[in-house]
Parts: C-alpha cells; sequence; structure tokens
C-alpha cells in the first residue's frame, strides 16, 4: 500500500505542458507537477477535484504534485507513475523469491524487475494503467500514448523467454472497478501487436486490481 502524507484538495485548472499543471489550492492558482507523461485527456478536466501532495524542498519551482483526480465513473484515479513500481516492488518482496533487484540490464533496456528462485531467473516488466474503455466495463487500455520503449521491453522479454527466463509483464491498474487491461490499438497498434506476439512465446500478462482512495492506492488482487 502507497500512502500518501502532507496532502490538500483542489482543482484541476489546465494542463501547461507535460509536467506541470495550474490547479486551484484554496481559492489561489498554484502550479503543480504532473507525475504522469501520458496524455490523460479523459482525467484532467478544467474543473477536477484532485488531490495535490505538497514538496518538501520550499525552493522548488512548484509547491505541489498532482497525485490523483476524481473521476464520476471511476472514483479516484492514481496518475503517480512512480506507484506501480512501487507497489509491485513491495509485493514481491512478501513472496518467496531468493533475489528480487529493480533496474535489471537486459539487452538494449532496463527490464524494471529481475527475481531468482531455486536457481531459476524472471523478468518482470511494469506498466500503470490509468485509462478505462468507454464501452466495456471493467476494461482498462494501455496505453493512453505511443510508447516506443513499450513495444522494446515486449520484445526484450521475448527474447528472455527464449533464453529461458520466466517472464511478464504486469499491468497495475491505477483505477476502481478495473479488473482486465487491454491493448489500446487505437493509440498504438504495434503495442498490440507486440503483446500478442509476447503472450505467443510464453511472456505471461498479470493485472493487479488496486483499490484507490484519495490519498492511497492498495493492491487488493491479481489476475493472470
Amino acid at each position: 500500500m502507497i500512502k500518501y502524507e502532507n496532502t490538500t484538495q483542489g482543482l484541476f485548472m489546465k494542463r501547461v505542458n507535460r509536467f506541470t499543471a495550474t490547479v486551484l489550492v484554496d481559492g489561489k492558482e498554484e502550479t503543480a507537477h504532473v507525475k504522469n507523461t501520458g496524455r490523460l485527456k479523459e482525467l484532467l478536466l478544467p474543473g477536477a477535484k484532485v488531490v495535490l501532495q505538497r514538496a518538501d524542498n520550499p525552493d522548488r519551482k512548484t509547491a505541489f504534485d498532482l497525485i490523483s483526480v476524481y473521476s464520476e465513473k471511476l472514483e479516484w484515479v492514481n496518475i503517480d507513475s512512480l506507484v506501480p513500481n512501487a507497489l509491485i516492488k513491495q509485493y514481491l518482496s512478501e513472496l518467496d523469491y531468493d533475489v528480487v533487484k529493480p533496474e535489471y540490464k537486459y539487452g538494449d533496456s532496463r527490464i524494471d524487475f529481475y527475481m531468482e528462485k531455486d536457481g531459476e531467473r524472471y523478468l518482470m516488466e511494469v506498466k500503470g494503467c490509468t485509462l478505462a474503455s468507454d464501452n466495456r466495463q471493467g476494461i482498462g487500455l494501455f496505453p493512453d500514448a505511443p510508447t516506443e520503449r513499450g513495444v522494446r521491453h515486449l520484445n526484450e522479454l521475448v527474447r528472455a523467454a527464449k533464453e529461458g527466463y520466466h517472464c511478464s509483464v504486469a499491468f497495475v491498474i491505477q483505477m476502481n472497478g478495473i479488473s482486465k487491461v487491454l491493448p489500446n490499438n487505437e493509440s498504438q497498434p504495434e503495442f498490440g501487436e507486440a503483446l500478442t506476439k509476447a503472450v505467443n512465446e510464453g511472456v505471461g500478462v498479470r493485472c493487479f486490481r488496486c483499490r484507490v482512495n484519495a490519498d492511497s492506492i492498495k493492491i487488493i488482487g491479481v489476475d493472470g
């Protein structure tokens, strides 16, 4: 579970660029750091309720980090791109692996986690999902914007699987009520093609369901 300290609520006004947004806090305009480079156009709407965490450094250019946004359909949605890896690190540490190593160099990529158990080698790449399907209840979509890095990682996992690694992709669902993630072929068909190829080559897909509150997120189940 990830629990944020020193938070406050505000209203989203506009996204200035990929990394910053204007928000309204206690009637005053503030600049917040957006901890997610995805488009988030379905969530970051003018007037949307948001949760902000005050920065520890008083000299930082942005006084707040934008943590979550409220959607009538989904309730609170966590948009912190650091959260999926943090949650999976917690999850893996509670299992009986002999080794859990983050940021493992393989080929031309860094795969999120490398594990060992009884002499067997495992690789897991982690993706956060913040986009819900408009017409399929309980379904999340990934990616919400093209990701060449994501395609490259899938191809690396295929290569590793052929070399004897146990490989998987973990989708951490940063929304309530979503239990499965499908490729967003409308956004990037190449990712869907790469994921299909990876599955056919033995790469597993696991979906981590979460309970998201205004200032916290917790894994509540795993499918796949």
